[in-house]
């Protein structure tokens, strides 16, 4: 199967219409052999590099909570105001640079294994990911 033939797929199982637009967004989301880091302001920046297109914050907004919904990306809340999201859905942990506005990943051979000593009656815990804030010293 092609890639605009698996975009395609992604965007009618996300509740898409697969528009021009949103395959530009699937291509650059998804083509990539690497995963990475982004904020919706970001992206667009990114899809205007590679496909030279203007794609509006709403479609783009749209299009990235529609896949997070469905589990092809995954959300990383830094505070309150300020989130990431993530090409790479495996559970993993991350620094975030403060001073660079930067989300990095952290892998398993770079982290002790989380003790977590406190339970929550009726709760079992589903996963442990951390992210550690950083910031210049």
């Amino acid at each position: 199967m092609d890639n605009s033939t698996n975009f395609i797929a992604k965007l009618r199982n996300s509740g898409l219409r697969p528009t021009k637009q949103r395959l530009k967004i699937c291509e650059v989301l998804f083509s990539g052999k690497n995963t990475f880091h982004f904020s919706i302001n970001e992206l667009s920046k990114i899809i205007i590099q590679k496909t030279n297109e203007k794609i509006s914050l709403a479609t783009i907004y749209n299009t990235v909570h529609a896949f997070l919904g469905k589990g092809y990306i995954k959300q990383i809340a830094v505070n309150s105001e300020q989130s990431y999201y993530d090409t790479n859905v495996s559970e993993h942990h991350h620094f975030y640079d403060e001073d660079k506005n930067q989300l990095i990943d952290i892998h398993d051979s770079e982290v002790e294994p989380v003790k977590i000593n406190r339970k929550i009656p009726g709760k079992k815990i589903k996963s442990i990911e951390l992210l550690v804030k950083l910031q210049n010293s």
